[in-house]
């Protein structure tokens, strides 16, 4: 009878703890419903302009870096910094520094929505994602400048993780 005791109250102890932890856990999270399905598209990449050869174009480095912070639950977890040069059509130098303020302010929102949208998150220099950057801030840009902008180069990227 003495061993039969601690073996039967562990045996209890065990069942009711199990039970308490089944019949106490925290729901499970609720499914998201929506009323359409959202179909993202991925973006055609394959529109992406080649080179060319024939030299009529320069490049412009734009003065300063652009510092996009990446914020996880409410805090700056992380901070990207870029540099960027344009591809332009030749003569467009001092039109693109005449239009710089205007030029940064909208690839900072190109930068910002795919830091928002995790682009910055994981393998954040992956070959697809860098293109799809680039295809979006060269559309933004060509909306200021038209086709004169060839293409957007990332020339440096940095992520800094902040502790």
């Amino acid at each position: 009878m003495k061993k039969i005791l601690p073996i039967l109250l562990l045996i209890v102890g065990l069942g009711g703890g199990g039970a308490a932890g089944y019949f106490l856990r925290p729901p499970p999270p609720e499914p998201e419903v929506t009323e359409t399905p959202e179909v993202v598209e991925e973006p055609d990449i394959s529109t992406e302009e080649s080179f060319d050869p024939s030299g009529n174009f320069e490049y412009v480095k734009l003065n300063n870096q652009f510092v996009v912070p990446v914020v996880r639950d409410g805090r700056v977890a992380s901070l990207v910094v870029l540099s960027i040069t344009l591809e332009v059509t030749n003569g467009l130098r001092e039109e693109v520094y005449a239009k710089e303020p205007r030029i940064r302010d909208t690839l900072l929102a190109v930068l910002f929505d795919h830091s928002n949208s995790g682009g910055f998150d994981g393998v954040f220099t992956e070959s697809f994602t860098l293109k799809t950057l680039r295809l979006a801030m060269r559309e933004a840009t060509r909306s200021l400048m038209g086709d004169d902008i060839k293409d957007v180069l990332v020339m440096d990227i940095v992520r800094q993780d902040v502790s």
